[in-house]
């Protein structure tokens, strides 16, 4: 299979799309065409596990040029890191309503759905091409992706990653996670802005020709672990097919029926991949998009306008507080019947003038499959202690954010409608302890280990070890950058050149 520009001009191998990440032109890559996933091959996935079910929605992608077997074997190695007999459980909370866990890996964070895979996935595409220098992972992160990455490739021959995060805008455990990774190839910096500076500066570094030739010259070459690159995005494809499949083999439902997912996003990768999973042929019927308070989504979706010049929230779902939602240009390109001179032209008057505007048409057929809507601060933590109160299962906060956006949804439909409604929880309850103890009893601590203790002594769920480690962690990573790109530069150029902080002694156990 092939992949194109959503900017036009380029047509590359899937190995090629993995390896460059970012099309030349600043596009994002997409397939040439949707596979399809027939009645019959549904059915033979009903019996599959879950690392089966990756390797072959995986495979409809990219076997072509990585080998249906060897998807097999590092989907299943991928996916052995996780805890538990399944790596996305399907948990049951009522009737018709389930909440799909993807926080069981090594990270606690959805994230590590697709970046356990994505190192294998570009070390064989880096072979495939016959690339010989490093590949430099750059990533800018507004919590989760960050330390996925770096748990992910930290250690991997022929590959080093540098980090961008947002100085004071993402969670103290998230920060411990980060700071405190090992490995001889990895460098985080905090940046100080928001994501969306990070973000930018990050395609800004992509997009110089400049900066590549400095890496050229230290022996590497840019790649991204963030979802504007494909082999991030297609293994969350994944698991919106294997919950289909645990509804049928529960007895939930029956083949052929469709369903609805919740979905919190703020850079629109993971509702994203459900959007392509439907045009896969996965019966589902409506594409929920959750935002928070940052509900630059939720105004899209409601007036067909992306307009990011208005205030900009931190709020208690750090990961979602984004402006500039870097997917939505693959959704964009899509629903404009695949116009890439269109798709180029709406970027830039985002980048330069804060907004564009879809037509009429283009919001019909939005209308047609998504619903957007939003959680305030007050909102979310009514929705985790209604939900907790009534059936004892504690979230974290952005799932939170999905679970009021359920309930804003659902007022929407007939009372006699009974389509199974799925909210996919992003993260463990524990990298946010605070905040949701918070939200389900009142009580505020200032230490997120106490946070941990208490939430534990409240929900009998056992805290996450790799979590529980970070207390006497000795941060190695302090440095902050400004908002600036030669700064940001510089310190990647570094990394390239073989510049590694070293890592400091730990206590002793």
């Amino acid at each position: 299979m092939k992949f194109i520009s959503t900017r036009g001009g380029e047509k590359v191998t899937g190995a090629k799309a993995i390896v460059q990440g970012l099309a030349s032109d600043g596009g994002l890559f997409v397939p040439e065409t949707f596979p399809q996933v027939s009645l019959e091959e549904l059915s033979a996935m009903e019996s599959m596990s879950y690392p089966e079910r990756a390797a072959f929605i995986l495979g409809k992608y990219l076997a072509d040029d990585l080998g249906a077997d060897y998807l097999n074997e590092i989907c299943e190695k991928a996916y052995s890191t996780f805890t538990g007999n399944d790596p996305a459980p399907l948990v049951k909370i009522d009737d018709g309503f389930f909440i799909l866990e993807l926080f069981h890996g090594p990270t606690c964070a959805f994230k590590d759905m697709a970046l356990t895979v994505l190192p294998y996935l570009l070390k064989r595409s880096q072979e495939v091409l016959g690339i010989e220098e490093d590949v430099l992972i750059l990533a800018a992160t507004s919590g989760d992706t960050g330390k996925a990455a770096l748990e992910g490739f930290k250690n991997v021959k022929g590959t080093k990653v540098a980090v961008f995060y947002p100085d004071e805008g993402v969670a103290k455990m998230q920060r411990l996670q980060m700071a405190t990774q090992s490995g001889d190839n990895v460098f985080v910096a905090a940046v100080k802005g928001n994501f969306d500076d990070c973000q930018r500066a990050v395609k800004n570094l992509f997009a110089s020709k400049e900066f590549n030739e400095k890496l050229k010259e230290k022996g590497a070459r840019l790649s991204s672990a963030n979802s504007i690159n494909f082999g991030r995005l297609a293994p969350q494809i994944a698991y919106y097919f294997s919950t289909y499949l645990d509804l049928i083999t529960s007895r939930q439902i029956t083949q052929g029926t469709p369903i609805d997912f919740v979905v919190p996003t703020g850079n629109f990768g993971d509702i994203l991949a459900g959007w392509y999973a439907k045009q896969m042929g996965l019966p589902v019927r409506k594409l929920v998009c959750a935002s928070n308070k940052n509900r630059v989504l939720a105004d899209f979706f409601e007036t067909g306008k992306y307009d990011v010049q208005r205030d900009f929230y931190r709020t208690m779902s750090p990961s979602m507080d984004i402006l500039v939602s870097s997917n939505l240009e693959r959704l964009l390109f899509e629903i404009s019947g695949r116009n890439a001179k269109l798709t180029a032209s709406r970027m830039k008057d985002l980048a330069q003038n804060g907004a564009y505007s879809i037509t009429t048409e283009e919001k019909k057929l939005l209308d047609e499959q998504f619903y957007g809507g939003y959680a305030s601060e007050d909102d979310m933590v009514e929705g985790m202690y209604d939900v907790f109160e009534e059936y004892g299962y504690a979230m974290d906060t952005h799932t939170g954010v999905a679970l009021w956006v359920r309930a804003q949804y659902k007022e929407t439909l007939d009372e006699k409608d009974r389509t199974p409604i799925v909210v996919l929880s992003t993260a463990s309850p524990y990298k946010f302890p605070q905040d949701v103890l918070y939200s389900l009893t009142g009580n505020d601590v200032k230490d997120s280990f106490k946070g941990i203790k208490r939430l534990y002594l409240l929900t009998a769920m056992k805290p996450p070890k790799s979590l529980m480690d970070l207390r006497y962690r000795v941060p190695r990573f302090k440095t902050v950058v400004n908002n600036n790109l030669d700064e940001m530069a510089a310190v990647v150029l570094d990394l390239a050149e073989g510049k590694i902080v070293p890592e400091p002694p730990q206590p002793k156990k």
